[in-house]
């Protein structure tokens, strides 16, 4: 059965989403459990209301959709993130969103049944953008977040997530509900915005991901001692941002080293008192490694924790090191890429199969289901930013490719 999809009801609920951000005229800035979050969610659910689902949201806060089908299950579930980064473009995680949703209305328009049934995710943070804990909903649904965590993870407020979800009348002592069991779901997709260059650069209509990136994500504190900056001697100090600067040299060194396919980011550091005239008492870093293999992962990080314990000795500061989310390298489900590969080429669409360097929910939700997950470009490779931007024709073109494989797959 041939359906298309309509490009201009994707651009429509895309423009809508993107007018619920707390930086109007600076990009989207929606993160999870704030009232740009329940203004995007409420239109959420007011289109999967429409398009005849039953609509609900899980004990985490993620909104579903749910079509049933001829059989009770297990389920195919096609969705993305809606959560933003700080001041970023209205199609990362949301163009995802806006295909399921659209999805869900060519199926009800045409009155169309599948034998298992089919729901709609709308995933909050995806991102982490508020709390610090990336791909927290998918998480979740495959049982790697425990009550601790919700404790532990902050906002910049100081706002822990487990009062946050609280506040938005969520139970956080509820979120084992949110579980699911690799027997209740048949299978998990995703579209996404590339963000990256190469889908256009090569006159590609969408890309095929095989292949995510491995991810270990690190908080490293750095404790020296804060003292007069005019008084105390070059020699006599034990300066707390010094010491972070040589790690990062370092991680930068050990990740070029590691060779293509790796990559280590520090792309945050807080240092305290923050004073002009004090010596930084201590500095605290965030750090991200990615790759597809997971021993680089491992030999950077033991390599890294070498480096560090000699600063004590070399630099008089004491070292951290708190490990944060971990997910390693996921090789998404051949079938289903066989299956996307040829529903794009019965439509005559230029597709590539390709790896991805960013993370996605797919990437957890393959520990439990079978995953695929489909790229749309990125005009420029630009994303996480103002400018991000992608042609609405060519997600709905994805999305044609997405809807063909949810009925194959539907099929019973």
């Amino acid at each position: 059965m041939k359906f298309s999809c309509d490009s201009r009801r994707i651009r429509r609920d895309l423009e809508a989403l993107a007018q619920f951000t707390a930086t109007p005229g600076r990009g989207v800035t929606r993160f999870s459990f704030t009232p740009e979050d329940r203004l995007a969610r409420n239109y959420i659910k007011d289109r999967m209301a429409e398009a005849g689902l039953k609509v609900y949201e899980d004990a985490a806060g993620s909104v579903f959709g749910r079509r049933e089908g001829k059989l009770p299950g297990p389920v195919v579930m096609f969705g993305s993130h809606y959560d933003s980064v700080r001041h970023g473009g209205i199609f990362d995680g949301a163009a995802g969103v806006a295909a399921a949703l659209e999805v869900a209305r060519a199926l009800s328009e045409r009155g169309a049944a599948t034998a298992l049934p089919l729901e709609f995710a709308a995933l909050i943070e995806e991102e982490g953008g508020r709390f610090g804990r990336p791909l927290f909903a998918s998480r979740v649904m495959t049982g790697l977040v425990q009550p601790e965590e919700l404790e532990a993870a902050k906002d910049a407020d100081g706002v822990t997530l487990a009062e946050a979800m609280r506040q938005f009348g969520l139970q956080p002592e509820n979120i084992a509900a949110a579980r699911r069991s690799p027997a209740s779901l048949k299978a998990f997709l995703e579209l996404h915005v590339e963000q990256g260059p190469v889908l256009e650069a090569e006159g590609k209509d969408l890309g095929i991901v095989d292949t995510i990136v491995g991810i270990s994500q690190f908080e490293l504190t750095f404790t020296g001692r804060p003292d007069h900056a005019g008084t105390t001697p070059m020699l006599h100090r034990a300066d707390a941002l010094v010491a972070a600067a040589a790690a990062i040299n370092e991680i930068n060194a050990l990740a070029r080293a590691a060779g293509p396919g790796t990559v280590a980011t520090v792309g945050n550091i807080a240092v305290s008192p923050g004073a002009a005239n004090i010596v930084p008492g201590t500095a605290v870093l965030s750090l991200d490694v990615r790759s597809v293999d997971a021993a680089k992962i491992s030999g950077l990080v033991e390599a890294l924790k070498s480096f560090l314990a000699k600063l004590p000795e070399s630099h008089g500061v004491q070292v951290n090191i708190a490990p944060g989310v971990a997910v390693p390298p996921t090789r998404f489900d051949p079938k289903i890429t066989a299956m996307l590969t040829a529903a794009a080429a019965g439509r005559g669409l230029a597709a590539r199969t390709m790896p991805s360097g960013a993370g996605h929910d797919a990437m957890v939700m393959a520990a439990i289901a079978p995953a695929g997950l489909v790229f749309v470009p990125s005009r420029g490779g630009r994303s996480h930013c103002p400018e991000e931007a992608t042609d609405f024709e060519q997600i709905a073109a994805a999305t044609d490719v997405c809807l063909e494989v949810i009925l194959q797959l539907a099929a019973g």
